[in-house]
């Protein structure tokens, strides 16, 4: 479904991505891990038009988008949950999951899809009048899923996910997106909670200092010495 090859990333003079490959099949939840400032949103924000890569590429369904338009590639079927749960503060929780409907494929069954949210996330439905600002942190994660998800996403990115919330709300989010791959939407997870995400995702990159280091299935992953002593404390 996602194919990165030997993409190189700078923000003016800096180079923040080297030689970076990957790939993402359909119906995987694939996560990248590694410590803060490894390069995992520049990536991210490469694959979503947000940075121009210098080089490399970046193919989604078999065609070439990297120097396409954000909106564009969300057209296409690419979406993202920000990290820290970022939504519209001064609009209503209805308000922000309609405007996750916007891409034109999406419009004309936001009333299917808001029916789908409000199943995944029911504190959403008690909420739908309030103001996003009232939310609680896991309430506004739940949201930006949920605003995610309407524009029925064929591949969903994930941003820390588990940034700033309690370990209840960790867990459940977790699940959360284990359902969501589920339903038939491929997932790429870029995470800092590493045993957290290699628990649930099937494939695994391992970004330092914005060079992929390793890769590999999950369970091996987790069993490797670096990885223990690096991000597990063991």
């Amino acid at each position: 479904m996602l194919e990165i090859r030997d993409l190189n990333a700078f923000y003016g003079k800096l180079q923040v991505l080297w030689n970076v490959s990957l790939q993402v099949r359909e119906g995987e939840i694939v996560a990248i891990v590694g410590s803060n400032g490894a390069g995992k949103t520049t990536l991210l924000h490469s694959i979503l038009g947000l940075v121009r890569p210098a080089s490399g590429s970046v193919t989604f369904l078999g065609r070439r988008i990297d120097g396409l338009p954000s909106y564009a590639i969300a057209e296409m079927g690419v979406t993202v949950v920000p990290e820290g749960g970022r939504v519209f503060p001064e609009m209503s929780v209805r308000e922000n999951l309609e405007m996750g409907a916007y891409p034109h494929r999406a419009w004309e069954r936001r009333k299917e899809a808001l029916k789908y949210v409000y199943q995944l996330f029911p504190r959403l439905k008690e909420r739908e009048r309030q103001l996003a600002r009232t939310l609680s942190g896991g309430e506004r994660q739940m949201l930006a899923i949920g605003r995610a998800l309407m524009s029925r996403p064929k591949l969903c990115l994930f941003d820390e996910p588990s940034y700033g919330l309690a370990p209840v709300m960790v867990k459940e989010i977790f699940e959360i997106i284990q359902k969501i791959r589920e339903q038939g939407v491929t997932v790429l997870l870029v995470e800092q909670n590493v045993r957290r995400a290699l628990e649930i995702a099937d494939r695994a990159y391992v970004l330092e200092n914005g060079r992929i280091c390793m890769e590999g299935e999950c369970a091996e992953l987790l069993e490797s010495d670096h990885i223990k002593k690096a991000y597990l404390g063991m």
